[in-house]
């Protein structure tokens, strides 16, 4: 699961009020090589939650480079891109848990799949 994912993703159980951001709980993180499209990462950047997206950063070790505040005139330097690009898209979380902030709730994540089904009284 990427850091992409999971900057996407909340906790639905039934009456849990603070759903996102899942905490990580990382036992394999792996670095796969995705093609580097600065186009799209500035198009991506707005929908991310930075602080979530900190957060997991910190999880899956790959927070070294960002910034703790960000600003649209930082999609224009190439570095920032290049560690912004390996935090969301090539660091993988391939085994480990999502964990709802609220209820401790976890949730798998194997082979990078994170498995968010809910069971009959969490509906």
């Amino acid at each position: 699961m990427k850091l992409l994912t999971h900057n996407m993703l909340a906790c639905h159980i039934k009456g849990v009020k603070k759903n996102y951001p899942f905490l990580i709980e990382a036992v394999k993180v792996e670095n796969r090589e995705a093609d580097y499209d600065p186009d799209f990462l500035r198009h991506i950047f707005s929908r991310i939650q930075w602080p979530a997206f900190l957060e997991g950063a910190q999880a899956m070790g790959c927070r070294e480079g960002l910034p703790e505040k960000v600003e649209e005139s930082m999609l224009q330097e190439e570095s920032f891109l290049k560690t912004f690009h390996h935090a969301l898209l090539e660091v993988t979380l391939d085994e480990g848990a999502l964990v709802c902030p609220e209820t401790g709730r976890k949730f798998p994540v194997s082979k990078g799949i994170p498995n968010l089904l809910l069971t009959e009284d969490e509906c």
